[in-house]
């Protein structure tokens, strides 16, 4: 079966589940409906935060996911012409409705025996789904290519240089505060700020929450390396072969945009706080590390996003053949 066959069967399914499931919220039943907001579960999150007690589900939820999905499957459908593009955006949207970036942190802590909301989890583990499944149908339908290049293309210098960047920015700008967070020590936070963090979390998921990040930016070098065109010689089964284009620049990209998307957001949710005085200056000044950590967001998502583009250019397949 072709990929394009597989991404489009894919797609049905999603779209096909999302439609079903919201008309039976519309409907009134709530399998799988959260009421939980991400930045304060409550008591009970493990059952929705009281998902069965609301009479009706918002219209984001509801009635318009239903319309963006059915307006999904037409333009998709009949937009011959744009259908590449089409495709593209509605994987990027779904890609960042996922938030695939917190999902690094809350099924760790969830594993731990951290109070989690999984029916939140499992939703976007399933936008995250769709959007695989959408850049995979979009990169199917998509204008065809010459051959895929056989050797390894060096990447770009600055596209490099970048990439340095971006796995420096998870070591320093995340690591190391909050590996001193998990020590103890109130770097850039109040004392009471760290022993509240402290509360909530145990070691292990501090730890975790600190580790994971830089280890997955290390990822990044594959886009400037020769293993991220090649699978290393010692990969079972895999050794020598091309690494599919795809498989390299869907999640750095989804990455990029997630971390760009989260860093634009939590700045206007931190000027809004600062203009209608709800943190002063002086809280600023006292918890600037966590500031800080709002632009190591963003500038990691920028770095991954650069690299990225550095892999594209010396991973673009040959006009010529």
């Amino acid at each position: 079966m072709s990929l394009r066959r597989v991404s489009a069967v894919a797609c049905g399914v999603f779209v096909v589940g999302e439609v079903v499931l919201r008309l039976s919220w519309i409907a009134g039943g709530r399998w799988g409906y959260t009421a939980c907001d991400r930045t304060d579960l409550g008591d009970h999150p493990a059952g929705g935060c009281g998902a069965d007690q609301v009479a009706t589900v918002p219209f984001g939820a509801g009635w318009g996911a239903l319309g963006f999905c059915v307006a999904l499957a037409v333009l998709i459908a009949y937009a011959d012409r744009w259908k590449a593009a089409v495709t593209w955006v509605a994987a990027a949207i779904l890609l960042v409705l996922a938030f695939p970036l917190h999902l690094l942190f809350e099924i760790p802590a969830g594993v731990a025996g951290h109070p989690t909301d999984w029916r939140d989890i499992g939703g976007r583990v399933a936008l995250l789904a769709g959007g695989i499944a959408f850049a995979g149908l979009a990169n199917a339908v998509g204008p065809p290519r010459g051959p895929a290049p056989t050797e390894f293309r060096p990447a770009p210098g600055w596209a490099r240089r970048w990439a340095h960047v971006a796995v420096a920015l998870p070591i320093v700008g995340w690591a190391v505060p909050h590996g001193l967070w998990v020590l103890g020590v109130p770097f850039g936070i109040s004392e009471q700020k760290l022993r509240g963090a402290d509360g909530d979390l145990s070691t292990a998921t501090g730890v975790a929450i600190t580790v994971v990040p830089p280890l997955a930016g290390l990822l990044v070098l594959g886009l400037v390396q020769r293993w991220g065109q090649r699978f290393p010689r010692w990969v079972p089964g895999l050794g020598g072969r091309r690494v599919p284009r795809l498989l390299a620049v869907l999640p750095a990209g989804t990455v990029a945009i997630t971390l760009v998307t989260y860093g634009v957001l939590s700045f206007g949710v931190f000027a809004g706080q600062v203009l209608d005085g709800e943190q002063s200056w002086a809280q600023v000044r006292e918890g600037w590390a966590t500031v800080a950590t709002l632009l190591v967001f963003l500038s990691w998502g920028v770095a991954v996003g650069v690299t990225t583009a550095g892999y594209v250019v010396a991973t673009r397949r040959s006009v010529d053949g």
